[in-house]
């Protein structure tokens, strides 16, 4: 995951701090000393390291230690606050501007993602009940066309080709043109990349920019390109006049420099950032919530955005109903994985709470291959087994263990999980016997 070297050493620095009743001089020296090189190692830009250093600690020797935080406690504070500024303060949303269809222009690099990217964009405008259409301006690259129809086509959002056509700033101006016709009221359009910066490639997005007047142009970047990223957006930005940056492959092992450099030296935002392959794997950037996650505090807000896009409303309140009725089934307990599978996976769903540390998580993290085993445990059963699990005796687990292609040791330790966690669903307000009941699962899940 990206910054995760980043966070542990930058914890490390705070460790020291922690236990002093006042912070001298001397010490925030050192810690800062630290925070730089910890900074340097994940590829953040110099020049942007060296104004961050000299910001925290400016108001680190000039503040008041605030009554209910310790010195330590408080340059942490001060550090969250630079790195929140440092990323943008806020998050940022899409302009569309006054006319209708609206134009985003993706640009970037070949093999940034920016073709998966255009697709994403429009699935998540798609649920917030816009009608995008995805406009294959990449003539170079074999085989992009296909590519963008095939995701269009996965998340059932139209894309404009002429296919016989080479001429991008065309193709851009009839997808527009085609959007007005039919009633699109976003037009996404998909450029064509280099290996490297190059005056023919900048030319040729300046006049498509020319042309459709897009009232975004979001540069996308691999977040694991480090340095060469900051040297990426100073030209597309410079030639452009880009509005905004989507991040890529943030789940990936990389040093995250990109994304603590790049509002710094462009002054554009990052808008929207990808962890992770599937196509429903984008979201929006927060600033705020990055800069927590980095300093290990976790992204509770997050984490309920994901909660609340997979939940049901109706059904949140039917599952309420059940546990307090000791009425939950193993129909229900299957509802509840397939939902919880759409926030991600859970070793990222962990990671996003407060305090977990992450070396100890991926020392034991969960074999996601054993919940569909779990699942193939359920559906091997009949409707009579899913909702009373006690009629099922020795015979039966043979059967559902030759189903579900398991051993009948897996079918008796889930059984015997499901009714520790019923025997506890009733004391669902106890925090502490919920955690118990969890814990069986978890167990299973290892």
């Amino acid at each position: 995951m990206a910054f995760e070297n980043l966070s542990e050493k930058l914890q490390n620095a705070f460790k020291k701090l922690k236990g002093k009743g006042k912070i001298s001089e001397a010490d925030l020296k050192v810690a800062m000393r630290e925070v730089k090189l910890a900074l340097l190692e994940a590829d953040v830009n110099f020049k942007v390291v060296k104004d961050f250093i000299k910001s925290v600690s400016d108001k680190a020797i000039g503040s008041n230690v605030l009554e209910s935080l310790t010195p330590a406690q408080q340059v942490i504070k001060i550090v969250n606050e630079e790195l929140t500024a440092l990323m943008g303060t806020e998050a940022s949303k899409l302009n569309f501007g006054s006319k209708s269809p609206a134009v985003i222009m993706m640009v970037g690099l070949q093999g940034a993602g920016k073709t998966t990217t255009s697709a994403k964009i429009g699935g998540i405008l798609k649920k917030q009940g816009k009608r995008p259409i995805l406009a294959a301006c990449d003539v170079y690259r074999p085989a992009a066309r296909k590519q963008l129809k095939v995701v269009g086509e996965q998340l059932e959002i139209p894309v404009f080709s002429i296919d016989d056509c080479n001429d991008a700033v065309k193709i851009a101006a009839d997808a527009v043109s085609h959007a007005k016709h039919y009633g699109n009221d976003v037009v996404i359009i998909d450029t064509a990349g280099r290996l490297h910066l190059n005056e023919e490639l900048m030319d040729e997005l300046l006049n498509i920019k020319n042309t459709v007047e897009p009232s975004e142009i979001l540069l996308t970047i691999d977040a694991m390109t480090g340095q060469d990223a900051v040297n990426v957006a100073e030209a597309f930005n410079e030639k452009l006049d880009i509005t905004g940056v989507v991040l890529t492959k943030l789940d990936g092992d990389t040093r995250g420099g990109a994304a603590l450099s790049v509002r710094a030296v462009t002054g554009k935002p990052i808008k929207l950032a990808g962890q992770g392959e599937k196509l429903t794997d984008l979201d929006w950037f927060y600033p705020d919530r990055m800069a927590s996650r980095i300093l290990g505090m976790g992204d509770v807000l997050s984490l309920i955005d994901k909660a609340q896009q997979a939940f049901d409303e109706k059904q949140a309140i039917e599952l309420e109903k059940k546990i307090r009725q000791q009425t939950f089934t193993l129909d229900d307990y299957l509802e509840q994985m397939k939902q919880m599978r759409k926030m991600g996976s859970f070793t990222d769903i962990i990671g996003m709470l407060p305090g977990v540390n992450k070396k100890a998580l991926a020392g034991a993290s969960f074999d996601e291959k054993k919940i569909d085993r779990i699942e193939a445990i359920i559906t091997s059963m009949t409707k009579k087994e899913r909702a009373n699990p006690s009629i099922i005796n020795s015979s039966r687990k043979k059967r559902i263990a030759d189903g579900s292609g398991t051993q009948v040791h897996d079918v008796n330790q889930f059984l015997k999980s499901f009714e520790q966690m019923q025997k506890l669903m009733k004391q669902f307000s106890n925090p502490k016997k919920m955690k118990r009941a969890m814990g069986g699962f978890g167990n299973f899940l290892r």
